[in-house]
Parts: structure tokens; sequence; C-alpha cells
């Protein structure tokens, strides 16, 4: 049965929100501690450590491409390290597959391992699942201090749900967003969970306009390019939390960009917004 079955909707309006980075202030500590520490321990570059762990936090958080797909980030971070610091055997292929996978989960890598003909190909795409297994491990064994909601969202999430379908969209693990948002009565104020096994969040929201809403009344929320970028291609609005500013951004979503939304006058102060966005991060 798929997630969607179980869907109904109740409202004309429809707010998708990104978790980590958004909601949830995850990001950095699941980057700092998890994502890069154990690509540094998969691919034996403890002597590079330093220099290579500042490099993908610049990749997956302080640049316009911050909120990559891990795989993807993966990708381009070893892609980096084999032309600087150590050859990355199967590096092309990984790229490839990064690139051009339908899928970006633990269970299309799976199936792309086992369609490998390349031994080249399929050491470097069981080395990217034993690396995303060992990241979802690390996140679950974060110190729970460490995994906390920004101030303001689940206002933000309950100031929504007054009048909206609320649908999480993550490029997250499913358990971890789950887990987490339960944790602190975040899944209260929301009505489908659409992570990472489900699809990117372009196709996620693709498939939610399905259920009939006028994209001019749905609004996707996040702190990065890829969830504009998702809003967009489906031609639905898109507000951002800035990252440093995230408390006042879910406060100005309530007390503005909802008012906005629901008055049809959005998009010229959705234009403003998305300038704001790239602005704070260098874009």
């Amino acid at each position: 049965m798929s997630v969607f079955d179980t869907f109904t909707k109740q409202h004309d309006y429809l707010i998708c929100v990104d978790s980590d980075g958004c909601v949830m202030d995850t990001m950095n500590c699941k980057h700092f501690y998890c994502f890069g520490p154990c690509m540094v321990d998969e691919w034996g570059l403890d002597a590079w450590r330093g220099e290579i762990l500042a490099r993908w936090n610049t990749i997956n958080l302080f640049s316009t491409t911050r909120g990559i797909n891990r795989f993807k980030g993966l990708a381009a971070a070893l892609g980096e390290i084999d032309g600087k610091y150590k050859k990355i055997t199967g590096i092309d292929a990984l790229v490839h597959w990064a690139e051009t996978a339908p899928a970006l989960s633990n269970d299309a890598l799976a199936k792309a391992i086992d369609s490998a003909e390349d031994a080249d190909a399929r050491l470097v795409l069981q080395k990217a699942l034993s690396w995303s297994k060992a990241v979802n491990a690390a996140i679950v064994a974060l110190d729970e201090s460490l995994k906390v909601p920004y101030d303001g969202a689940k206002e933000g999430l309950a100031a929504a749900h007054l009048f909206a379908d609320v649908a999480m969209v993550s490029s997250a693990n499913r358990d971890a967003v789950e887990e987490e948002w339960g944790k602190f009565g975040l899944l209260e104020h929301t009505d489908i969970v659409l992570a990472q096994d489900v699809g990117s969040k372009a196709a996620c929201i693709k498939a939610m306009l399905g259920f009939g809403y006028d994209p001019d009344k749905v609004l996707m929320i996040g702190d990065a390019p890829g969830d504009c970028a998702a809003a967009e291609q489906n031609g639905v609005h898109y507000y951002p939390i800035l990252v440093g500013h995230e408390k006042t951004s879910w406060a100005e979503a309530v007390t503005t960009a909802y008012a906005k939304l629901q008055d049809g006058t959005y998009a010229p102060y959705g234009a403003q917004k998305k300038q704001a966005f790239l602005q704070n991060l260098g874009g």
C-alpha cells in the first residue's frame, strides 16, 4: 500500500514542509557528526580529515547546494577527493548513478548493485550503501539533546494546520524523521509524511497536486535551493526558512506568509523572499 492511499484531502490549501534544517535543528549536527565522518571512515580518508570535512560541510550546508540529496552530495565530494587527495575506485559510476537514477535511496542503490556488471561500479555502489547505512546508524546514536525543533517551528505547523493540509516533504530517512517529529508532537499537525523512500521532493509535491489542489494555493516551506526548485518545478509557491534566522523566519510565516497565500497576493512577496534566501546562502 502506498502512503498516498491513506491520505484524504480536507482543505483547499496545502503546506509542504521540509524537515532537517527547516523544522528540525538537526541538519548541522547530522553533517558534522554523521555524514562527513562516515565518508572519511568508509573510504579511508583520515589523512585529510580536517580539509575533507570542511569541504563536505561547505557542499552540504553553507552554499547554494545546501540540502542536496545525500548521494548527490557524496558523489560531488568524492569526485573532488578523487582529483585532489586519493583515487576513488568507480567514482564515475557513482556520479552517473546519482545523476540518472529515478530514485536516490538505499533500496534503489541496492537494486543498482544487483544489476551492476562492472566490478569497480559494484564496489563503489556497495561502499556508498555501506556509508549510507552507517550514516543512518550514526544519526540514531546522536545525543537526543542535539535533535530538537527550531523555536517557532511547532507553532508554525500548528498555524498552517488551521487552514491547510500539511505534508512533511523530506529527503531524509523515514524512520529518523518520524521518530523526531513524533517525539516533539509535530506529527499532530501533519497529515502525511513523504520521506526519502517515497521519491524526490518534486515528485512528492506533484503527487500531492494529484489530489486536486490549485497550485496557487500550495506552499513549500524549506531551507535549501532544492526545496525551492521542487516548488518551482510544480508551479507552487516557496517560503524560505533562512539559515541562521530560523526563529524569525517561522514567526514571519505565521504573521505574513500564510495570510498572503490565503488572500492571493503571495507571488510578489515570494519573489522578494527568494531573493533574500539566495543572498543569505551567498548565491
